[in-house]
């Protein structure tokens, strides 16, 4: 629950932000009459990535076990390539999105009457798209039907919903001007969490594709602690909903999940050392470059 909801929460706000910058702009540059494009873009991305969503979660029901866990393997492993790809673009181009959003909404109003709307869709969409694929990931890793947890549905979910909800607010406060946050710091310690929670799913998708004997090595486990670790302990049920941990685990996923988490979180701490020492970045309606 408490990963869902830090992942609702980041991407949650990052959708909130772009989304704030949007409205902030057109208001400051005397086009409200233009928002409810906006607000049409950002609803329809909203439904898109909820319908996502939906077909993600049924529509590999009814499969054999083996073809529904060929689907939740690779699934798995596309979250985690999109997801590490967002964590190190959003690294790379928050302090310049604002602008970027700026010279696309101009160009669009200029465009045509629904080009607003294409431009907040695609803008908010991506962030939806990526959301519902990685939490879908992560909920599967902690409540598969063929895994043996005990987590109970329900809390994946409400994780992630209660996440997204707390960046919906914070996205207000921040047009509003009633709160400041270090985006700089945020981005980071969250960038660096969500690597830690992609290692656990990388390594659930390569064992599940073992499991639907597309990958050898099923039978060669790294360790089997099924009879000493109880997953519905308070230990487990943190191990297991946070880091995705597994009381049995072949080499293939050991190894992935090592190798992923030691090169992925070197590259990501080692740009962020070049990149200088963390500015006091604050969101804000009246801080353009500096908001992102």
């Amino acid at each position: 629950m408490l990963s869902n909801y830090l992942i609702g929460l980041r991407e949650g706000l990052e959708a909130s932000l772009v989304v704030t910058i949007l409205i902030a702009y057109l208001v400051r540059s005397g086009r409200s009459p233009l928002l409810p494009r906006i607000w049409a873009g950002v609803i329809f991305a909203v439904l898109v990535s909820l319908g996502f969503g939906a077909l993600l979660t049924y529509g590999p029901r009814g499969l054999d076990d083996e073809a529904e866990e060929m689907i939740a393997g690779t699934l798995s492993i596309i979250a985690v390539v999109f997801v590490t790809w967002m964590i190190f673009w959003m690294r790379r181009a928050a302090r310049g999105l604002a602008g970027g959003l700026r010279d696309q909404i101009d160009r669009a109003a200029a465009a045509g009457r629904w080009s607003l709307t294409v431009v907040a869709a695609l803008a908010v969409g991506r962030e939806g798209l990526e959301t519902a694929l990685f939490l879908w990931a992560a909920t599967e890793t902690a409540t598969g039907a063929h895994t043996a947890s005990t987590v109970p549905a329900w809390q994946p979910i409400t994780g992630a919903v209660l996440g997204i909800a707390t960046a919906v607010v914070l996205g207000y406060l921040l047009y509003r001007g009633a709160v400041k946050l270090n985006l700089t710091t945020f981005f980071t310690w969250t960038g660096a969490f969500l690597i830690v929670v992609a290692a656990g799913v990388l390594g659930y998708g390569f064992q599940d594709l073992q499991e639907a004997g597309v990958l050898p090595g099923m039978n060669s486990l790294a360790f089997d602690l099924s009879g000493q670790f109880d997953e519905g302990s308070w230990y487990g049920a943190l191990l297991k909903g946070v880091f995705n941990f597994s009381p049995e685990a072949t080499w293939l996923r050991v190894a992935v999940w090592t190798a992923y988490l030691l090169v992925t979180m070197t590259f990501f701490l080692v740009g962020i050392r070049r990149g200088g020492p963390a500015k006091a970045t604050t969101a804000g309606p009246s801080r353009d470059k500096q908001s992102v």
